[in-house]
């Protein structure tokens, strides 16, 4: 999917818009910036492709399926109540962020990063990069 810097990227897939259209309007917002922040930083980073956004378990969910370059991030409400990004809980992407920046958000085991308020975009970034380069980390050069 193409993305222009600085612009929401279209919805191709009907069924996404309609999961964002209905998450609750307290964290629609939040969601939409991370939803942007994923693009972005997919955009300027290399080896990683474009992206497909499609569904996983319900949850708006953007895989680097042409290039096979990262594991899977979705983006979801947590039971209680707080926005979450969610990473594949059976890679150390998430230890891996958590030991740069141990105490700036919540987390959720292996698997999220939950926030309530508009998190540190510069942050999450670095979190994002890992899981759409995991792949490409793993295989090395």
């Amino acid at each position: 999917m193409p993305y222009a810097e600085g612009m929401d990227p279209a919805f191709f897939d009907p069924r996404v818009a309609a999961v964002f259209a209905a998450f609750p309007k307290a964290v629609r917002a939040d969601l939409m910036a991370l939803r942007r922040l994923i693009f972005a930083t997919a955009a300027r980073t290399p080896g990683v492709g474009p992206l497909d956004e499609t569904l996983k378990w319900g949850q708006p969910a953007y895989l680097t399926s042409s290039t096979k370059a990262g594991s899977t991030i979705r983006l979801g409400v947590a039971k209680t109540g707080e926005c979450a990004l969610y990473v594949h809980c059976q890679t150390t992407i998430l230890s891996e962020f958590r030991a740069i920046l141990p105490d700036l958000f919540r987390y959720d085991g292996n698997r999220a990063v939950l926030f309530d308020a508009p998190p540190d975009h510069d942050a999450l970034a670095i979190l994002i990069t890992g899981a759409l380069t995991w792949h490409l980390r793993k295989r090395g050069p």
